[in-house]
């Protein structure tokens, strides 16, 4: 059983970012797992540079997307510790914790309301130029322009229907709007027709710039995107490197990426423009 994730009874806050670069993330001898006595990560030991961009790479329930759940703090680690700007996120407010995480999910969900509404909501306060701004770095304000009533056209189940690539773009949107000092991407490419990848990977790389990055990567052409390519295997980190390097000379990582591939290949035979 998961204990339950609960505020610390003293709060410490992370240092201001006037002076300095933030999303600083660090996993010290992490362990976790779903039933304890089945670890998905053991011993699990990484340092991401404030700025950085690296991209998580592993078998299907490997533990990708386990790291991205540990450092939003859904589930706390049987062992080990979380950073992040150096300080334990155990001892920051989940709050606070949450508010400095902007997270893409691979099944990205609209609410039915406006695209303000939408993009806006982890900065309620957000004021028109501040809704612009993230959308046009997440490559969405000239489609939302084209919509019925532009900004307040309403979408979701009752509302104007998007394509994938639109979905993603207004969810890539409302995870920059308040700034976060770190973005999960849980693979933002994987619900979108293949014609439309090239899009979403340009929006991608242009929010990612600077900015502390984690790729929960799906599909090889995601990888590409970061600096530095974490590869989990066997419930640890198996390699760490440059994409290319680790073609060249890991055959456990080519073999992941040939079954990448394949699931891709399954998948865009399903999927919805």
């Amino acid at each position: 059983t998961t204990s339950e994730i609960t505020d610390p009874q003293v709060a410490k806050t992370l240092p201001s970012t006037e002076n300095s670069q933030q999303g600083a993330v660090k996993f010290d001898h992490v362990q976790f797992g779903y039933d304890p006595m089945q670890p998905v990560l053991t011993n699990f030991n990484l340092e991401i540079m404030a700025g950085e961009s690296i991209a998580i790479v592993g078998a299907t329930g490997s533990g990708k997307s386990t790291v991205a759940r540990l450092l939003l703090r859904f589930y706390d680690t049987n062992n080990g510790h979380i950073f992040l700007d150096g300080v334990d996120i155990r001892k920051l407010k989940l709050r606070e914790l949450r508010q400095q995480i902007g997270v893409v999910f691979e099944d990205t969900v609209l609410f039915n309301d406006s695209v303000k509404s939408n993009i806006a909501f982890a900065k309620p306060d957000a004021v028109q130029a501040d809704l612009e701004r993230a959308a046009k770095l997440a490559g969405a304000h000239d489609f939302i322009l084209r919509l019925p009533n532009g900004y307040d056209t309403l979408i979701g189940e009752r509302g104007f229907s998007l394509s994938g690539g639109q979905r993603q773009r207004i969810a890539i949107a409302r995870a920059i709007i308040s700034d976060p000092r770190v973005l999960i991407l849980d693979d933002a490419t994987s619900a979108v027709d293949p014609s439309k990848e090239g899009e979403i990977r340009d929006a991608m790389r242009t929010v990612m710039s600077g900015r502390t990055t984690i790729v929960i990567a799906h599909r090889p052409g995601t990888i590409a995107l970061a600096e530095r390519v974490v590869f989990i295997d066997n419930s640890t980190i198996a390699a760490i490197g440059k994409h290319d390097e680790l073609v060249a000379t890991n055959d456990r990582y080519r073999e992941v990426l040939a079954n990448m591939e394949q699931f891709k290949d399954a998948k865009n035979m399903q999927v919805v423009k």
